[in-house]
Parts: structure tokens; sequence; C-alpha cells
């Protein structure tokens, strides 16, 4: 990454950079690659599977921060083509494709872990509009984004899935209230987002009343498949920065360190070789059921990456003449990883549905 924006080329932390990164964003639309899977009646190239898992590990390979607009882009836009009306395309796509309407993810509650449906946020229908009351967590870029999509509970006394409706929220209003978390990172990617009286169009939903659960399990089939076959090249870069470092003080001397190098290795390429595989099966346009393997295999593999890393560091790895608490590279994933086995599914919900949807096995029993 060069040029006009070669200043936050390696911007590790997620929140580093938000002004920047969104010109970045408004750059990538300019010349029609910021969606590249959409439609072109929509900004998009039509790129199929390939072609987007192809973009997403040369996007990486040239070191460019993540995106600042993933949520808009890889989940709430297809979910848009997929399930909203003509109007509503019209009214939300062309600004996520051009980068200047920035979403995040209103799903996560307090106390509900990785239990989607249990959803207490409210909604009711008052005239023209939708008012909610209640709280999210665990909304990442809430504090930068311009839209929220929340998974309400609209029918009174429903329970689980049922009673549930996808809304899609404007965040600046007076209704909403954002908190930010600060993890264990220094980062701030995190909040918790407070609806109190806020409100929505009432033709904001997507989907129907009660429609909700089906919505939300559209957009995480999104968020659990095509978004994550392309970040094998950023887990490339990861290993090579630990391989570099052992080398450099001497831990690769080490056998003990050498195997796990090696297995890290080995476990990179069958996560490449199984995403291969799964889009030499696919008809272009959707994957299929193994894709559901895959939450489990990259997070692990990642969240082990994370503890070699640190191994390799030494103690050395655990100071930070940083201000604010902000680490290296190698430390910071370390930090991060810990979390990849818990957002977007924990591995024991991921284990769920492979059994369920994957194996067909019966239900597990749910209160």
């Amino acid at each position: 990454m060069a040029g006009e924006f070669r200043d936050i080329k390696g911007v590790a932390k997620l929140t580093g950079s938000p002004e920047r990164r969104k010109e970045w964003e408004q750059q990538l639309a300019a010349h029609r690659w910021s969606c590249i899977g959409w439609p072109s009646q929509w900004g998009g190239r039509d790129a199929t599977l390939a072609q987007q898992v192809i973009f997403a590990e040369e996007y990486a390979r040239a070191g460019v921060p993540g995106r600042v607009n993933h949520i808009g882009v890889e989940l709430a836009g297809p979910t848009i083509l997929t399930f909203g009306t003509e109007e509503q395309k019209q009214r939300f796509l062309p600004g996520i494709a051009a980068g200047t309407t920035i979403f995040c993810q209103g799903f996560s509650e307090p106390n509900a872990g990785s239990d989607l449906a249990s959803v207490r946020t409210k909604a009711r229908l008052e005239g023209d509009e939708w008012v909610v009351n209640g709280q999210k967590i665990w909304t990442s870029l809430a504090h930068i984004s311009d839209w929220i999509f929340v998974v309400t509970r609209t029918e009174e006394g429903s329970q689980g899935p049922k009673g549930l409706t996808f809304l899609m929220m404007p965040i600046d209003q007076p209704g909403i209230e954002i908190r930010g978390i600060k993890q264990i990172n220094g980062d701030a990617e995190f909040n918790e987002t407070f609806f109190t009286d806020a409100r929505c169009p009432a033709d904001s939903l997507i989907g129907g009343v009660g429609d909700g659960w089906k919505i939300a399990m559209g957009l995480l089939a999104f968020e659990r498949g095509v978004s994550t076959l392309g970040q094998q090249m950023g887990f490339r870069n990861e290993l090579d920065e630990i391989i570099a470092a052992a080398r450099a003080n001497g831990a690769a001397n080490d056998p003990l360190i050498r195997q796990r190098l090696a297995k890290a290795e080995i476990g990179l390429r069958l996560m490449r070789y199984g995403a291969m595989r799964m889009l030499s099966q696919t008809d272009h346009s959707r994957i299929d059921g193994a894709a559901l393997t895959y939450k489990i295999q990259w997070a692990s593999w990642r969240r082990n990456l994370g503890e070699l890393a640190m191994d390799v560091l030494g103690q050395g790895g655990e100071i930070t003449d940083h201000a604010d608490y902000e680490w290296d590279m190698l430390p910071n994933l370390f930090l991060f990883s810990r979390a990849d086995t818990i957002y977007g599914g924990t591995n024991q919900i991921q284990r769920n549905l492979i059994a369920e949807r994957g194996l067909g096995m019966p239900r597990e029993p749910r209160g």
C-alpha cells in the first residue's frame, strides 16, 4: 500500500485512524472496489465467491487496514439485497457502497451469552414509527457508525426466536446513547448501546413483523461464511511476524518452538485448502454446509497462534513503552485472539450448528 493513503498502512487497532479509514472506504468505492460481490447495479462487480476471496487475500497481502465498514458491506448489504424491498435497496445500498453510510450490529444483549434469541429489547409501533427501548452490547464501532440494525421483541409475551423483528435505526438521535468498553488490549472497539424511546420509521423493518429470527439467521450465514474465507492472508502476515521474531531472538532454536511453528504452518495451509475445497464445490453464488466448520477451525487456530506469539517473545512481550496501554502487533494479537472463539458464535454454539444443521442430528433440548 503506497501513495496518498500510505499513512494508514499496517494500522493494527480496529479503532485506529477512523476518519482516514472512512476516506479509504470512499476511495475504494470511487473505483468500484468497495463491494465487489454485490450486483453491478448497486455498485459492485458481480464477482464470484472465488474472485471475492482472491481480492480479500490480495487486500491483506498489501498490508491495508481492516475495513471500517465491514459490517455494512459484508453483512447489512447482503441482507438488504436478499430480504429488503426495492425501496430499502435504493435507500441504503448506495450509501454503503459509497463508503458514506457506516453500519454496526445490534444483536447481543447483557446476560444473554451466545443465546441470540434471548432478546429483551422491545419495540412497539406508534403511528408511523417504531419506538425502541432496551440495551445491546458488544456493538463494534458503534461510536463511528451512522446506522445500526437491531433485533427487537415486538410481540408481548413471546419467547425465544418467536415474536422478533429486525429494524434498521439511525444512530444519531436523542434516544440512543453509546458507551465505550475498554478492552484488555487497551482498544475500545466495543460499546454498550442504550435505547430509550429511540425511534425509526415504520417501514424500517427488514422482512415482516415477527420475521426477525429468519433475517438474523440469514445475516449470520454471511458472517460465518463468505466474509471469512479470504482471511488466511491476514493470518499469513501474523504467522510470518512470529517466525521473524523467533529467528531474531533465537527462539527458533528451541525444538519445541520450532515444532509449534511447524504445526501453525500446517494448520494455516489446511485452512486454505479447506477454503479452496469449499469454493470448488459451490455454484459460485452460495457456500454449502461445510462452511459451518470453518469458524471453529480458524478461531481455535488463531487463539493458539496468539499463545505461540507470547512464548516466542518471552517476558519482553509483556512490557509496553507506548502510552495508553497500546501494544505492538504480536502482544495485541495474543490479547485480541482470546475473543476469537467467543464472538460471532462460541465454539460450543458452532458445534451445535454443525450437529443440527450440517449433520441433521436431533436438536439440543432448549429451555
